[in-house]
């Protein structure tokens, strides 16, 4: 498979000197290295539903190992750029690659194998309501492996004790929190053991502790199995606590790529209006003038 970067250009090797192959060489190999660092990449993607365009030729490399977290406003593509990676979406235009594979373009056969190493966690959970625990996390193990009903059982223990829920295999989804049901969600997540785990706003619904387990999980995953996060998430607490990397997405374009710390000393109007949870102006102007045309004082300052 050809690789999605562009190549260097030969050297004209017919006027090289030695220092120009070596330092040819050296590029080469910087080149090479940042590419296997590289596990998941989207190049000028482009998305519409009718008329409404939500991606707007995005480009992300996501790196090896870290935990990438996506925000921006509700509407702007975040989820749908997920669909994308896990191949449940077709780009307009554009290329989706894992690892040295390309994504879009295969045949549905073909994403299986790529999608068996990645995991996606709902923003709901989307567990089986009538299957229990067990059932639910080795659903994937009964789709895509051929293992023993005794491995796959010794794998949904081993899940389940990760996420905190050793015991919990016999238990119908309705006798769970909303917290539980996440958590094994994320196991079934997990099971086949995939490089990439990609999470859609995984600590929706949930209160600040119970969110936090998540996050602590997400944390866990990374170091421990060296899983690669992409996280879509509102919720700037949690972004804070597990990025490595934050990015921010507006009306289908990347506005601001940085580590947290340099993320959050932008001078992106955007970005701070985000992070500090401030309304648009436009949107508090309309409301006040709403409030006038009825004779009323508006609430809002």
């Amino acid at each position: 498979m050809t690789d999605p970067a562009s190549k260097p250009s030969p050297s004209d090797t017919s006027s090289s000197t030695a220092g120009d192959v070596s330092d040819d060489s050296q590029a080469h190999a910087n080149h090479a290295s940042r590419l296997n660092h590289i596990i998941i990449r989207l190049v000028a993607v482009h998305k519409s539903f009718d008329s409404l365009k939500v991606l707007d030729g995005v480009s992300l490399d996501l790196q090896r190992g870290q935990t990438t977290v996506i925000i921006g406003p509700s509407g702007t593509g975040k989820s749908v750029l997920l669909k994308h990676i896990v191949g449940l979406l077709e780009p307009d235009r554009g290329e989706v690659w894992f690892e040295d594979q390309r994504v879009d373009g295969r045949s549905e056969a073909d994403r299986v194998e790529i999608r068996k190493q990645i995991g996606l966690l709902f923003q709901m959970g989307a567990l089986f309501d009538s299957l229990n625990v067990y059932d639910n996390v080795s659903f994937p193990l009964v789709q895509y492996t051929r293992l023993s009903t005794s491995q796959r059982r010794r794998r949904c223990n081993d899940v389940l004790e990760l996420v905190g829920l050793g015991g919990f295999e016999n238990k119908m989804p309705s006798k769970l929190s909303g917290g539980q049901r996440k958590r094994v969600a994320l196991a079934r997540a997990i099971v086949l053991q995939p490089k990439v785990v990609l999470y859609d706003e995984p600590t929706t619904g949930l209160d600040p502790i119970r969110a936090d387990v998540i996050n602590e999980l997400i944390i866990a995953l990374g170091k421990h199995l060296g899983i690669t996060s992409v996280v879509v998430t509102h919720d700037m607490a949690s972004a804070d606590k597990i990025a490595d990397r934050m990015v921010m997405l507006y009306d289908g374009h990347i506005v601001a790529d940085n580590d947290p710390r340099t993320f959050h000393q932008s001078d992106n109007e955007l970005v701070q209006r985000f992070i500090q949870g401030r309304a648009k102006q436009e949107d508090l102007d309309r409301i006040r003038e709403g409030f006038a045309r009825h004779g009323a004082e508006s609430p809002v300052t």
